[in-house]
C-alpha cells in the first residue's frame, strides 16, 4: 500500500514536472537577461544568483536593479518589492483552496515558489491538486530562473565592452515590454502608470526625497487614487442603473 502511495506521488510530481516545462522555456530569456544586466549593475556572479535563489520574483529583481542603481537603501527595495509582490497573497489564498490539505512544512516550501506563472499552470488543473504536482511545476520553473541567471551573468562576462554598457538602456526596456500588454488590456493599468509617472517626478522635482523613496511613495500613492476612483465609479454606476 506504501508503494503504491509512493508510485503515485511519483507520478504526479512527472506531471508537475512536464507542465512546468513550458514555463521553465519562458523563464529562459528574461533570466538570461536578468543575468546580464545583474553585471552591469555591479553586483557580483554569487549574488546574482543568490537574488534569484532567494527571491525568484522577476519583476521585483528588474526593479530592485533599476533601484540599486540608483543607489536606493535596503529598506526601500525591501519595501518595494513587498509592494510589487503583494497580489501573492492573493493568489495563495486561491491556492490555498485548490490544493490537497498537507502538513505546514510543505505548504511554506511550495508558496515560496508561488509566481504567476505556477500559479495559473496550477490553477487552471480540474479538482483538488496533489503537492507533489505542485512541487514537479514549481521545482522545474525555479531551476530555469535560478541557472539561466547565471548563464546570463556569465555570458555578459565575454561581451564586448560597448555591448556590456547598452544593456543599462535594456533595463528600461524590459520594463515597457512589461508594462505595455497589462496596459492595452486594462485602462486601470494605464492610469497607474501616468499617475506613478507623474507623482514621481513631482516628488523628485519639488522636494529632496530620495529617489528610491519617491517611487514608493509614488506607486503606493498611485494604487490608492486608483483604487479610491474605481470604487466611486463603481458606486455610481449603481446607483444609476
Amino acid at each position: 500500500m506504501e508503494a503504491l502511495i509512493q508510485s503515485k506521488k511519483v507520478s504526479f510530481f512527472r506531471q508537475g514536472l512536464q507542465a512546468g516545462i513550458s514555463i521553465a522555456v519562458g523563464y529562459f530569456p528574461v533570466a538570461l537577461t536578468f543575468g546580464l544586466l545583474a553585471r552591469t549593475t555591479g553586483l557580483s556572479l554569487f549574488e546574482t544568483v543568490m537574488m534569484s535563489l532567494l527571491v525568484f520574483a522577476g519583476a521585483s529583481q528588474y526593479i530592485s536593479l533599476s533601484l540599486l542603481t540608483l543607489g536606493t537603501g535596503a529598506f526601500e527595495i525591501i519595501l518595494t518589492t513587498l509592494i510589487v509582490n503583494i497580489r501573492h497573497f492573493l493568489m495563495s489564498t486561491s491556492l490555498s483552496e485548490k490544493i490537497e490539505d498537507d502538513h505546514p512544512w510543505k505548504k511554506i516550501v511550495y508558496s515560496f515558489g508561488i509566481t504567476d506563472e505556477t500559479f495559473t499552470v496550477i490553477s487552471v488543473q480540474n479538482g483538488i491538486v496533489k503537492t507533489s504536482y505542485v512541487f514537479g511545476v514549481i521545482l522545474i520553473s525555479y531551476a530555469s530562473w535560478v541557472i539561466n541567471s547565471g548563464v546570463g551573468y556569465i555570458i555578459g562576462q565575454i561581451l564586448p565592452p560597448f555591448l556590456q554598457a547598452s544593456m543599462a538602456i535594456a533595463l528600461y526596456a524590459m520594463f515597457v515590454g512589461l508594462l505595455m500588454p497589462s496596459m492595452k488590456k486594462s485602462i486601470k493599468v494605464l492610469y497607474l502608470a501616468l499617475i506613478a509617472g507623474a507623482l514621481n517626478s513631482a516628488l523628485l522635482f519639488t522636494t529632496s526625497i530620495s529617489e528610491g523613496w519617491a517611487i514608493v511613495i509614488a506607486t503606493l500613492s498611485s494604487a490608492l487614487l486608483v483604487e479610491l476612483i474605481t470604487q466611486i465609479k463603481g458606486r455610481e454606476a449603481k446607483v444609476n442603473g
